[in-house]
């Protein structure tokens, strides 16, 4: 009786891992997706109104920084939903948004800019749970 409930109490934390690896995966899809499409197609002079640093660096960084975080959203669900390889890229498009948070730190504290800091520390943060819940406890399956 003790093995099957503590199995059952198993079941529910994968379960349960698995919703927040999920919840994670959709957060970061809408916040990177959103950003990387601003930055990769709102004009700048538009863009440095609502995000200051935009205005002081070349525009091609800013475009570089916006395609890569729209290539990492798109990276989070595309494997999954192309069958393609999701074990595996969907965990490495959450260490390239990692590496943008960290870069991001970098550049901000460079700057003596901390308010940015604590959102990407944050989205850093949720970036580095998915990556290692997708490559080690929840991998995504492609269904064949």
């Amino acid at each position: 009786m003790a093995t099957i409930t503590a199995g059952v109490h198993k079941m529910r934390e994968i379960h349960g891992l698995n919703v927040a690896l999920w919840t994670a995966q959709v957060m970061l899809i809408g916040v990177f997706g959103m950003t990387g499409v601003m930055k990769t197609f709102v004009p700048i002079s538009e863009l440095s109104q609502s995000i200051a640093w935009t205005g002081d660096v070349p525009s091609i960084m800013v475009r570089f920084i916006g395609i890569c975080e729209l290539l990492a959203a798109l990276g989070l669900i595309l494997p999954s939903v192309m069958k393609a390889l999701p074990g595996y890229l969907t965990p490495a498009a959450a260490i390239g948004l990692l590496l943008v948070m960290m870069s991001a730190m970098g550049f901000h504290t460079v700057r003596e800019e901390m308010g940015p800091l604590p959102l990407n520390l944050v989205l850093g943060s949720i970036a580095a749970f998915l990556a290692w819940g997708r490559f080690t406890k929840y991998p995504i399956h492609p269904h064949t």
